[in-house]
């Protein structure tokens, strides 16, 4: 597999990207970046906040500006939004320094862990339903995703070993 020295984990909220990235950093001895809580850090507010305030347009290019600005990067776990993966040019720029997987579970899953979607700062959530935005996103995770995991029904470790093995 290619550029192993970094990984990035794209998906749905609820995914477990956050979850995933942190366990898959420690078994590789990577460094973990969680860039919503990033964004959060730098803007002094919540992701809903901020999505409230300035709108998805704007929360989207805090996104892109803050990802961009963090690399390069080596030796990382990088966990974006969800969001992330309606700019272009962050996913090119993802694509050269990282190998991208995609994080998948049903729709279905992702409801049951989304009991707090109204407050998580969830982009397009308050202009379509969770349903439309699942069908609208999943072809853009499987179009920029080298390797798709259906996590579904799997342990955290059974998702990381089956990571480690296909990147081998």
């Amino acid at each position: 597999m290619k550029r192993f020295e970094n990984i990035t984990l794209i998906g749905m909220p609820g995914s477990g990207k956050s979850t995933i990235g942190k366990l898959l950093a420690d078994e590789l001895n990577f460094n973990f970046i969680d860039i919503d809580d990033y964004i959060e850090q730098k803007e002094g507010r919540n992701l809903q906040d901020i999505i409230d305030t300035e709108g998805n347009e704007k929360f989207c290019e805090i996104e892109e500006e803050t990802i961009l600005e963090l690399l390069p990067l080596q030796n990382c776990v990088i966990s974006p939004g969800g969001s992330v993966i309606y700019s272009k040019t962050v996913m090119k720029k993802l694509n050269q320094i990282s190998t991208i997987i995609f994080l998948d579970l049903p729709l279905k899953v992702l409801r049951e862990r989304l009991n707090n979607k109204e407050s998580r700062g969830i982009v397009g959530l308050k202009s379509f339903s969770l349903p439309e935005l699942y069908q609208e996103r999943i072809a853009l995770y499987k179009k920029y995703a080298e390797i798709t995991v259906e996590c579904e029904g799997l342990s955290p470790f059974k998702i990381i070993n089956i990571i480690i093995k296909r990147l081998k």
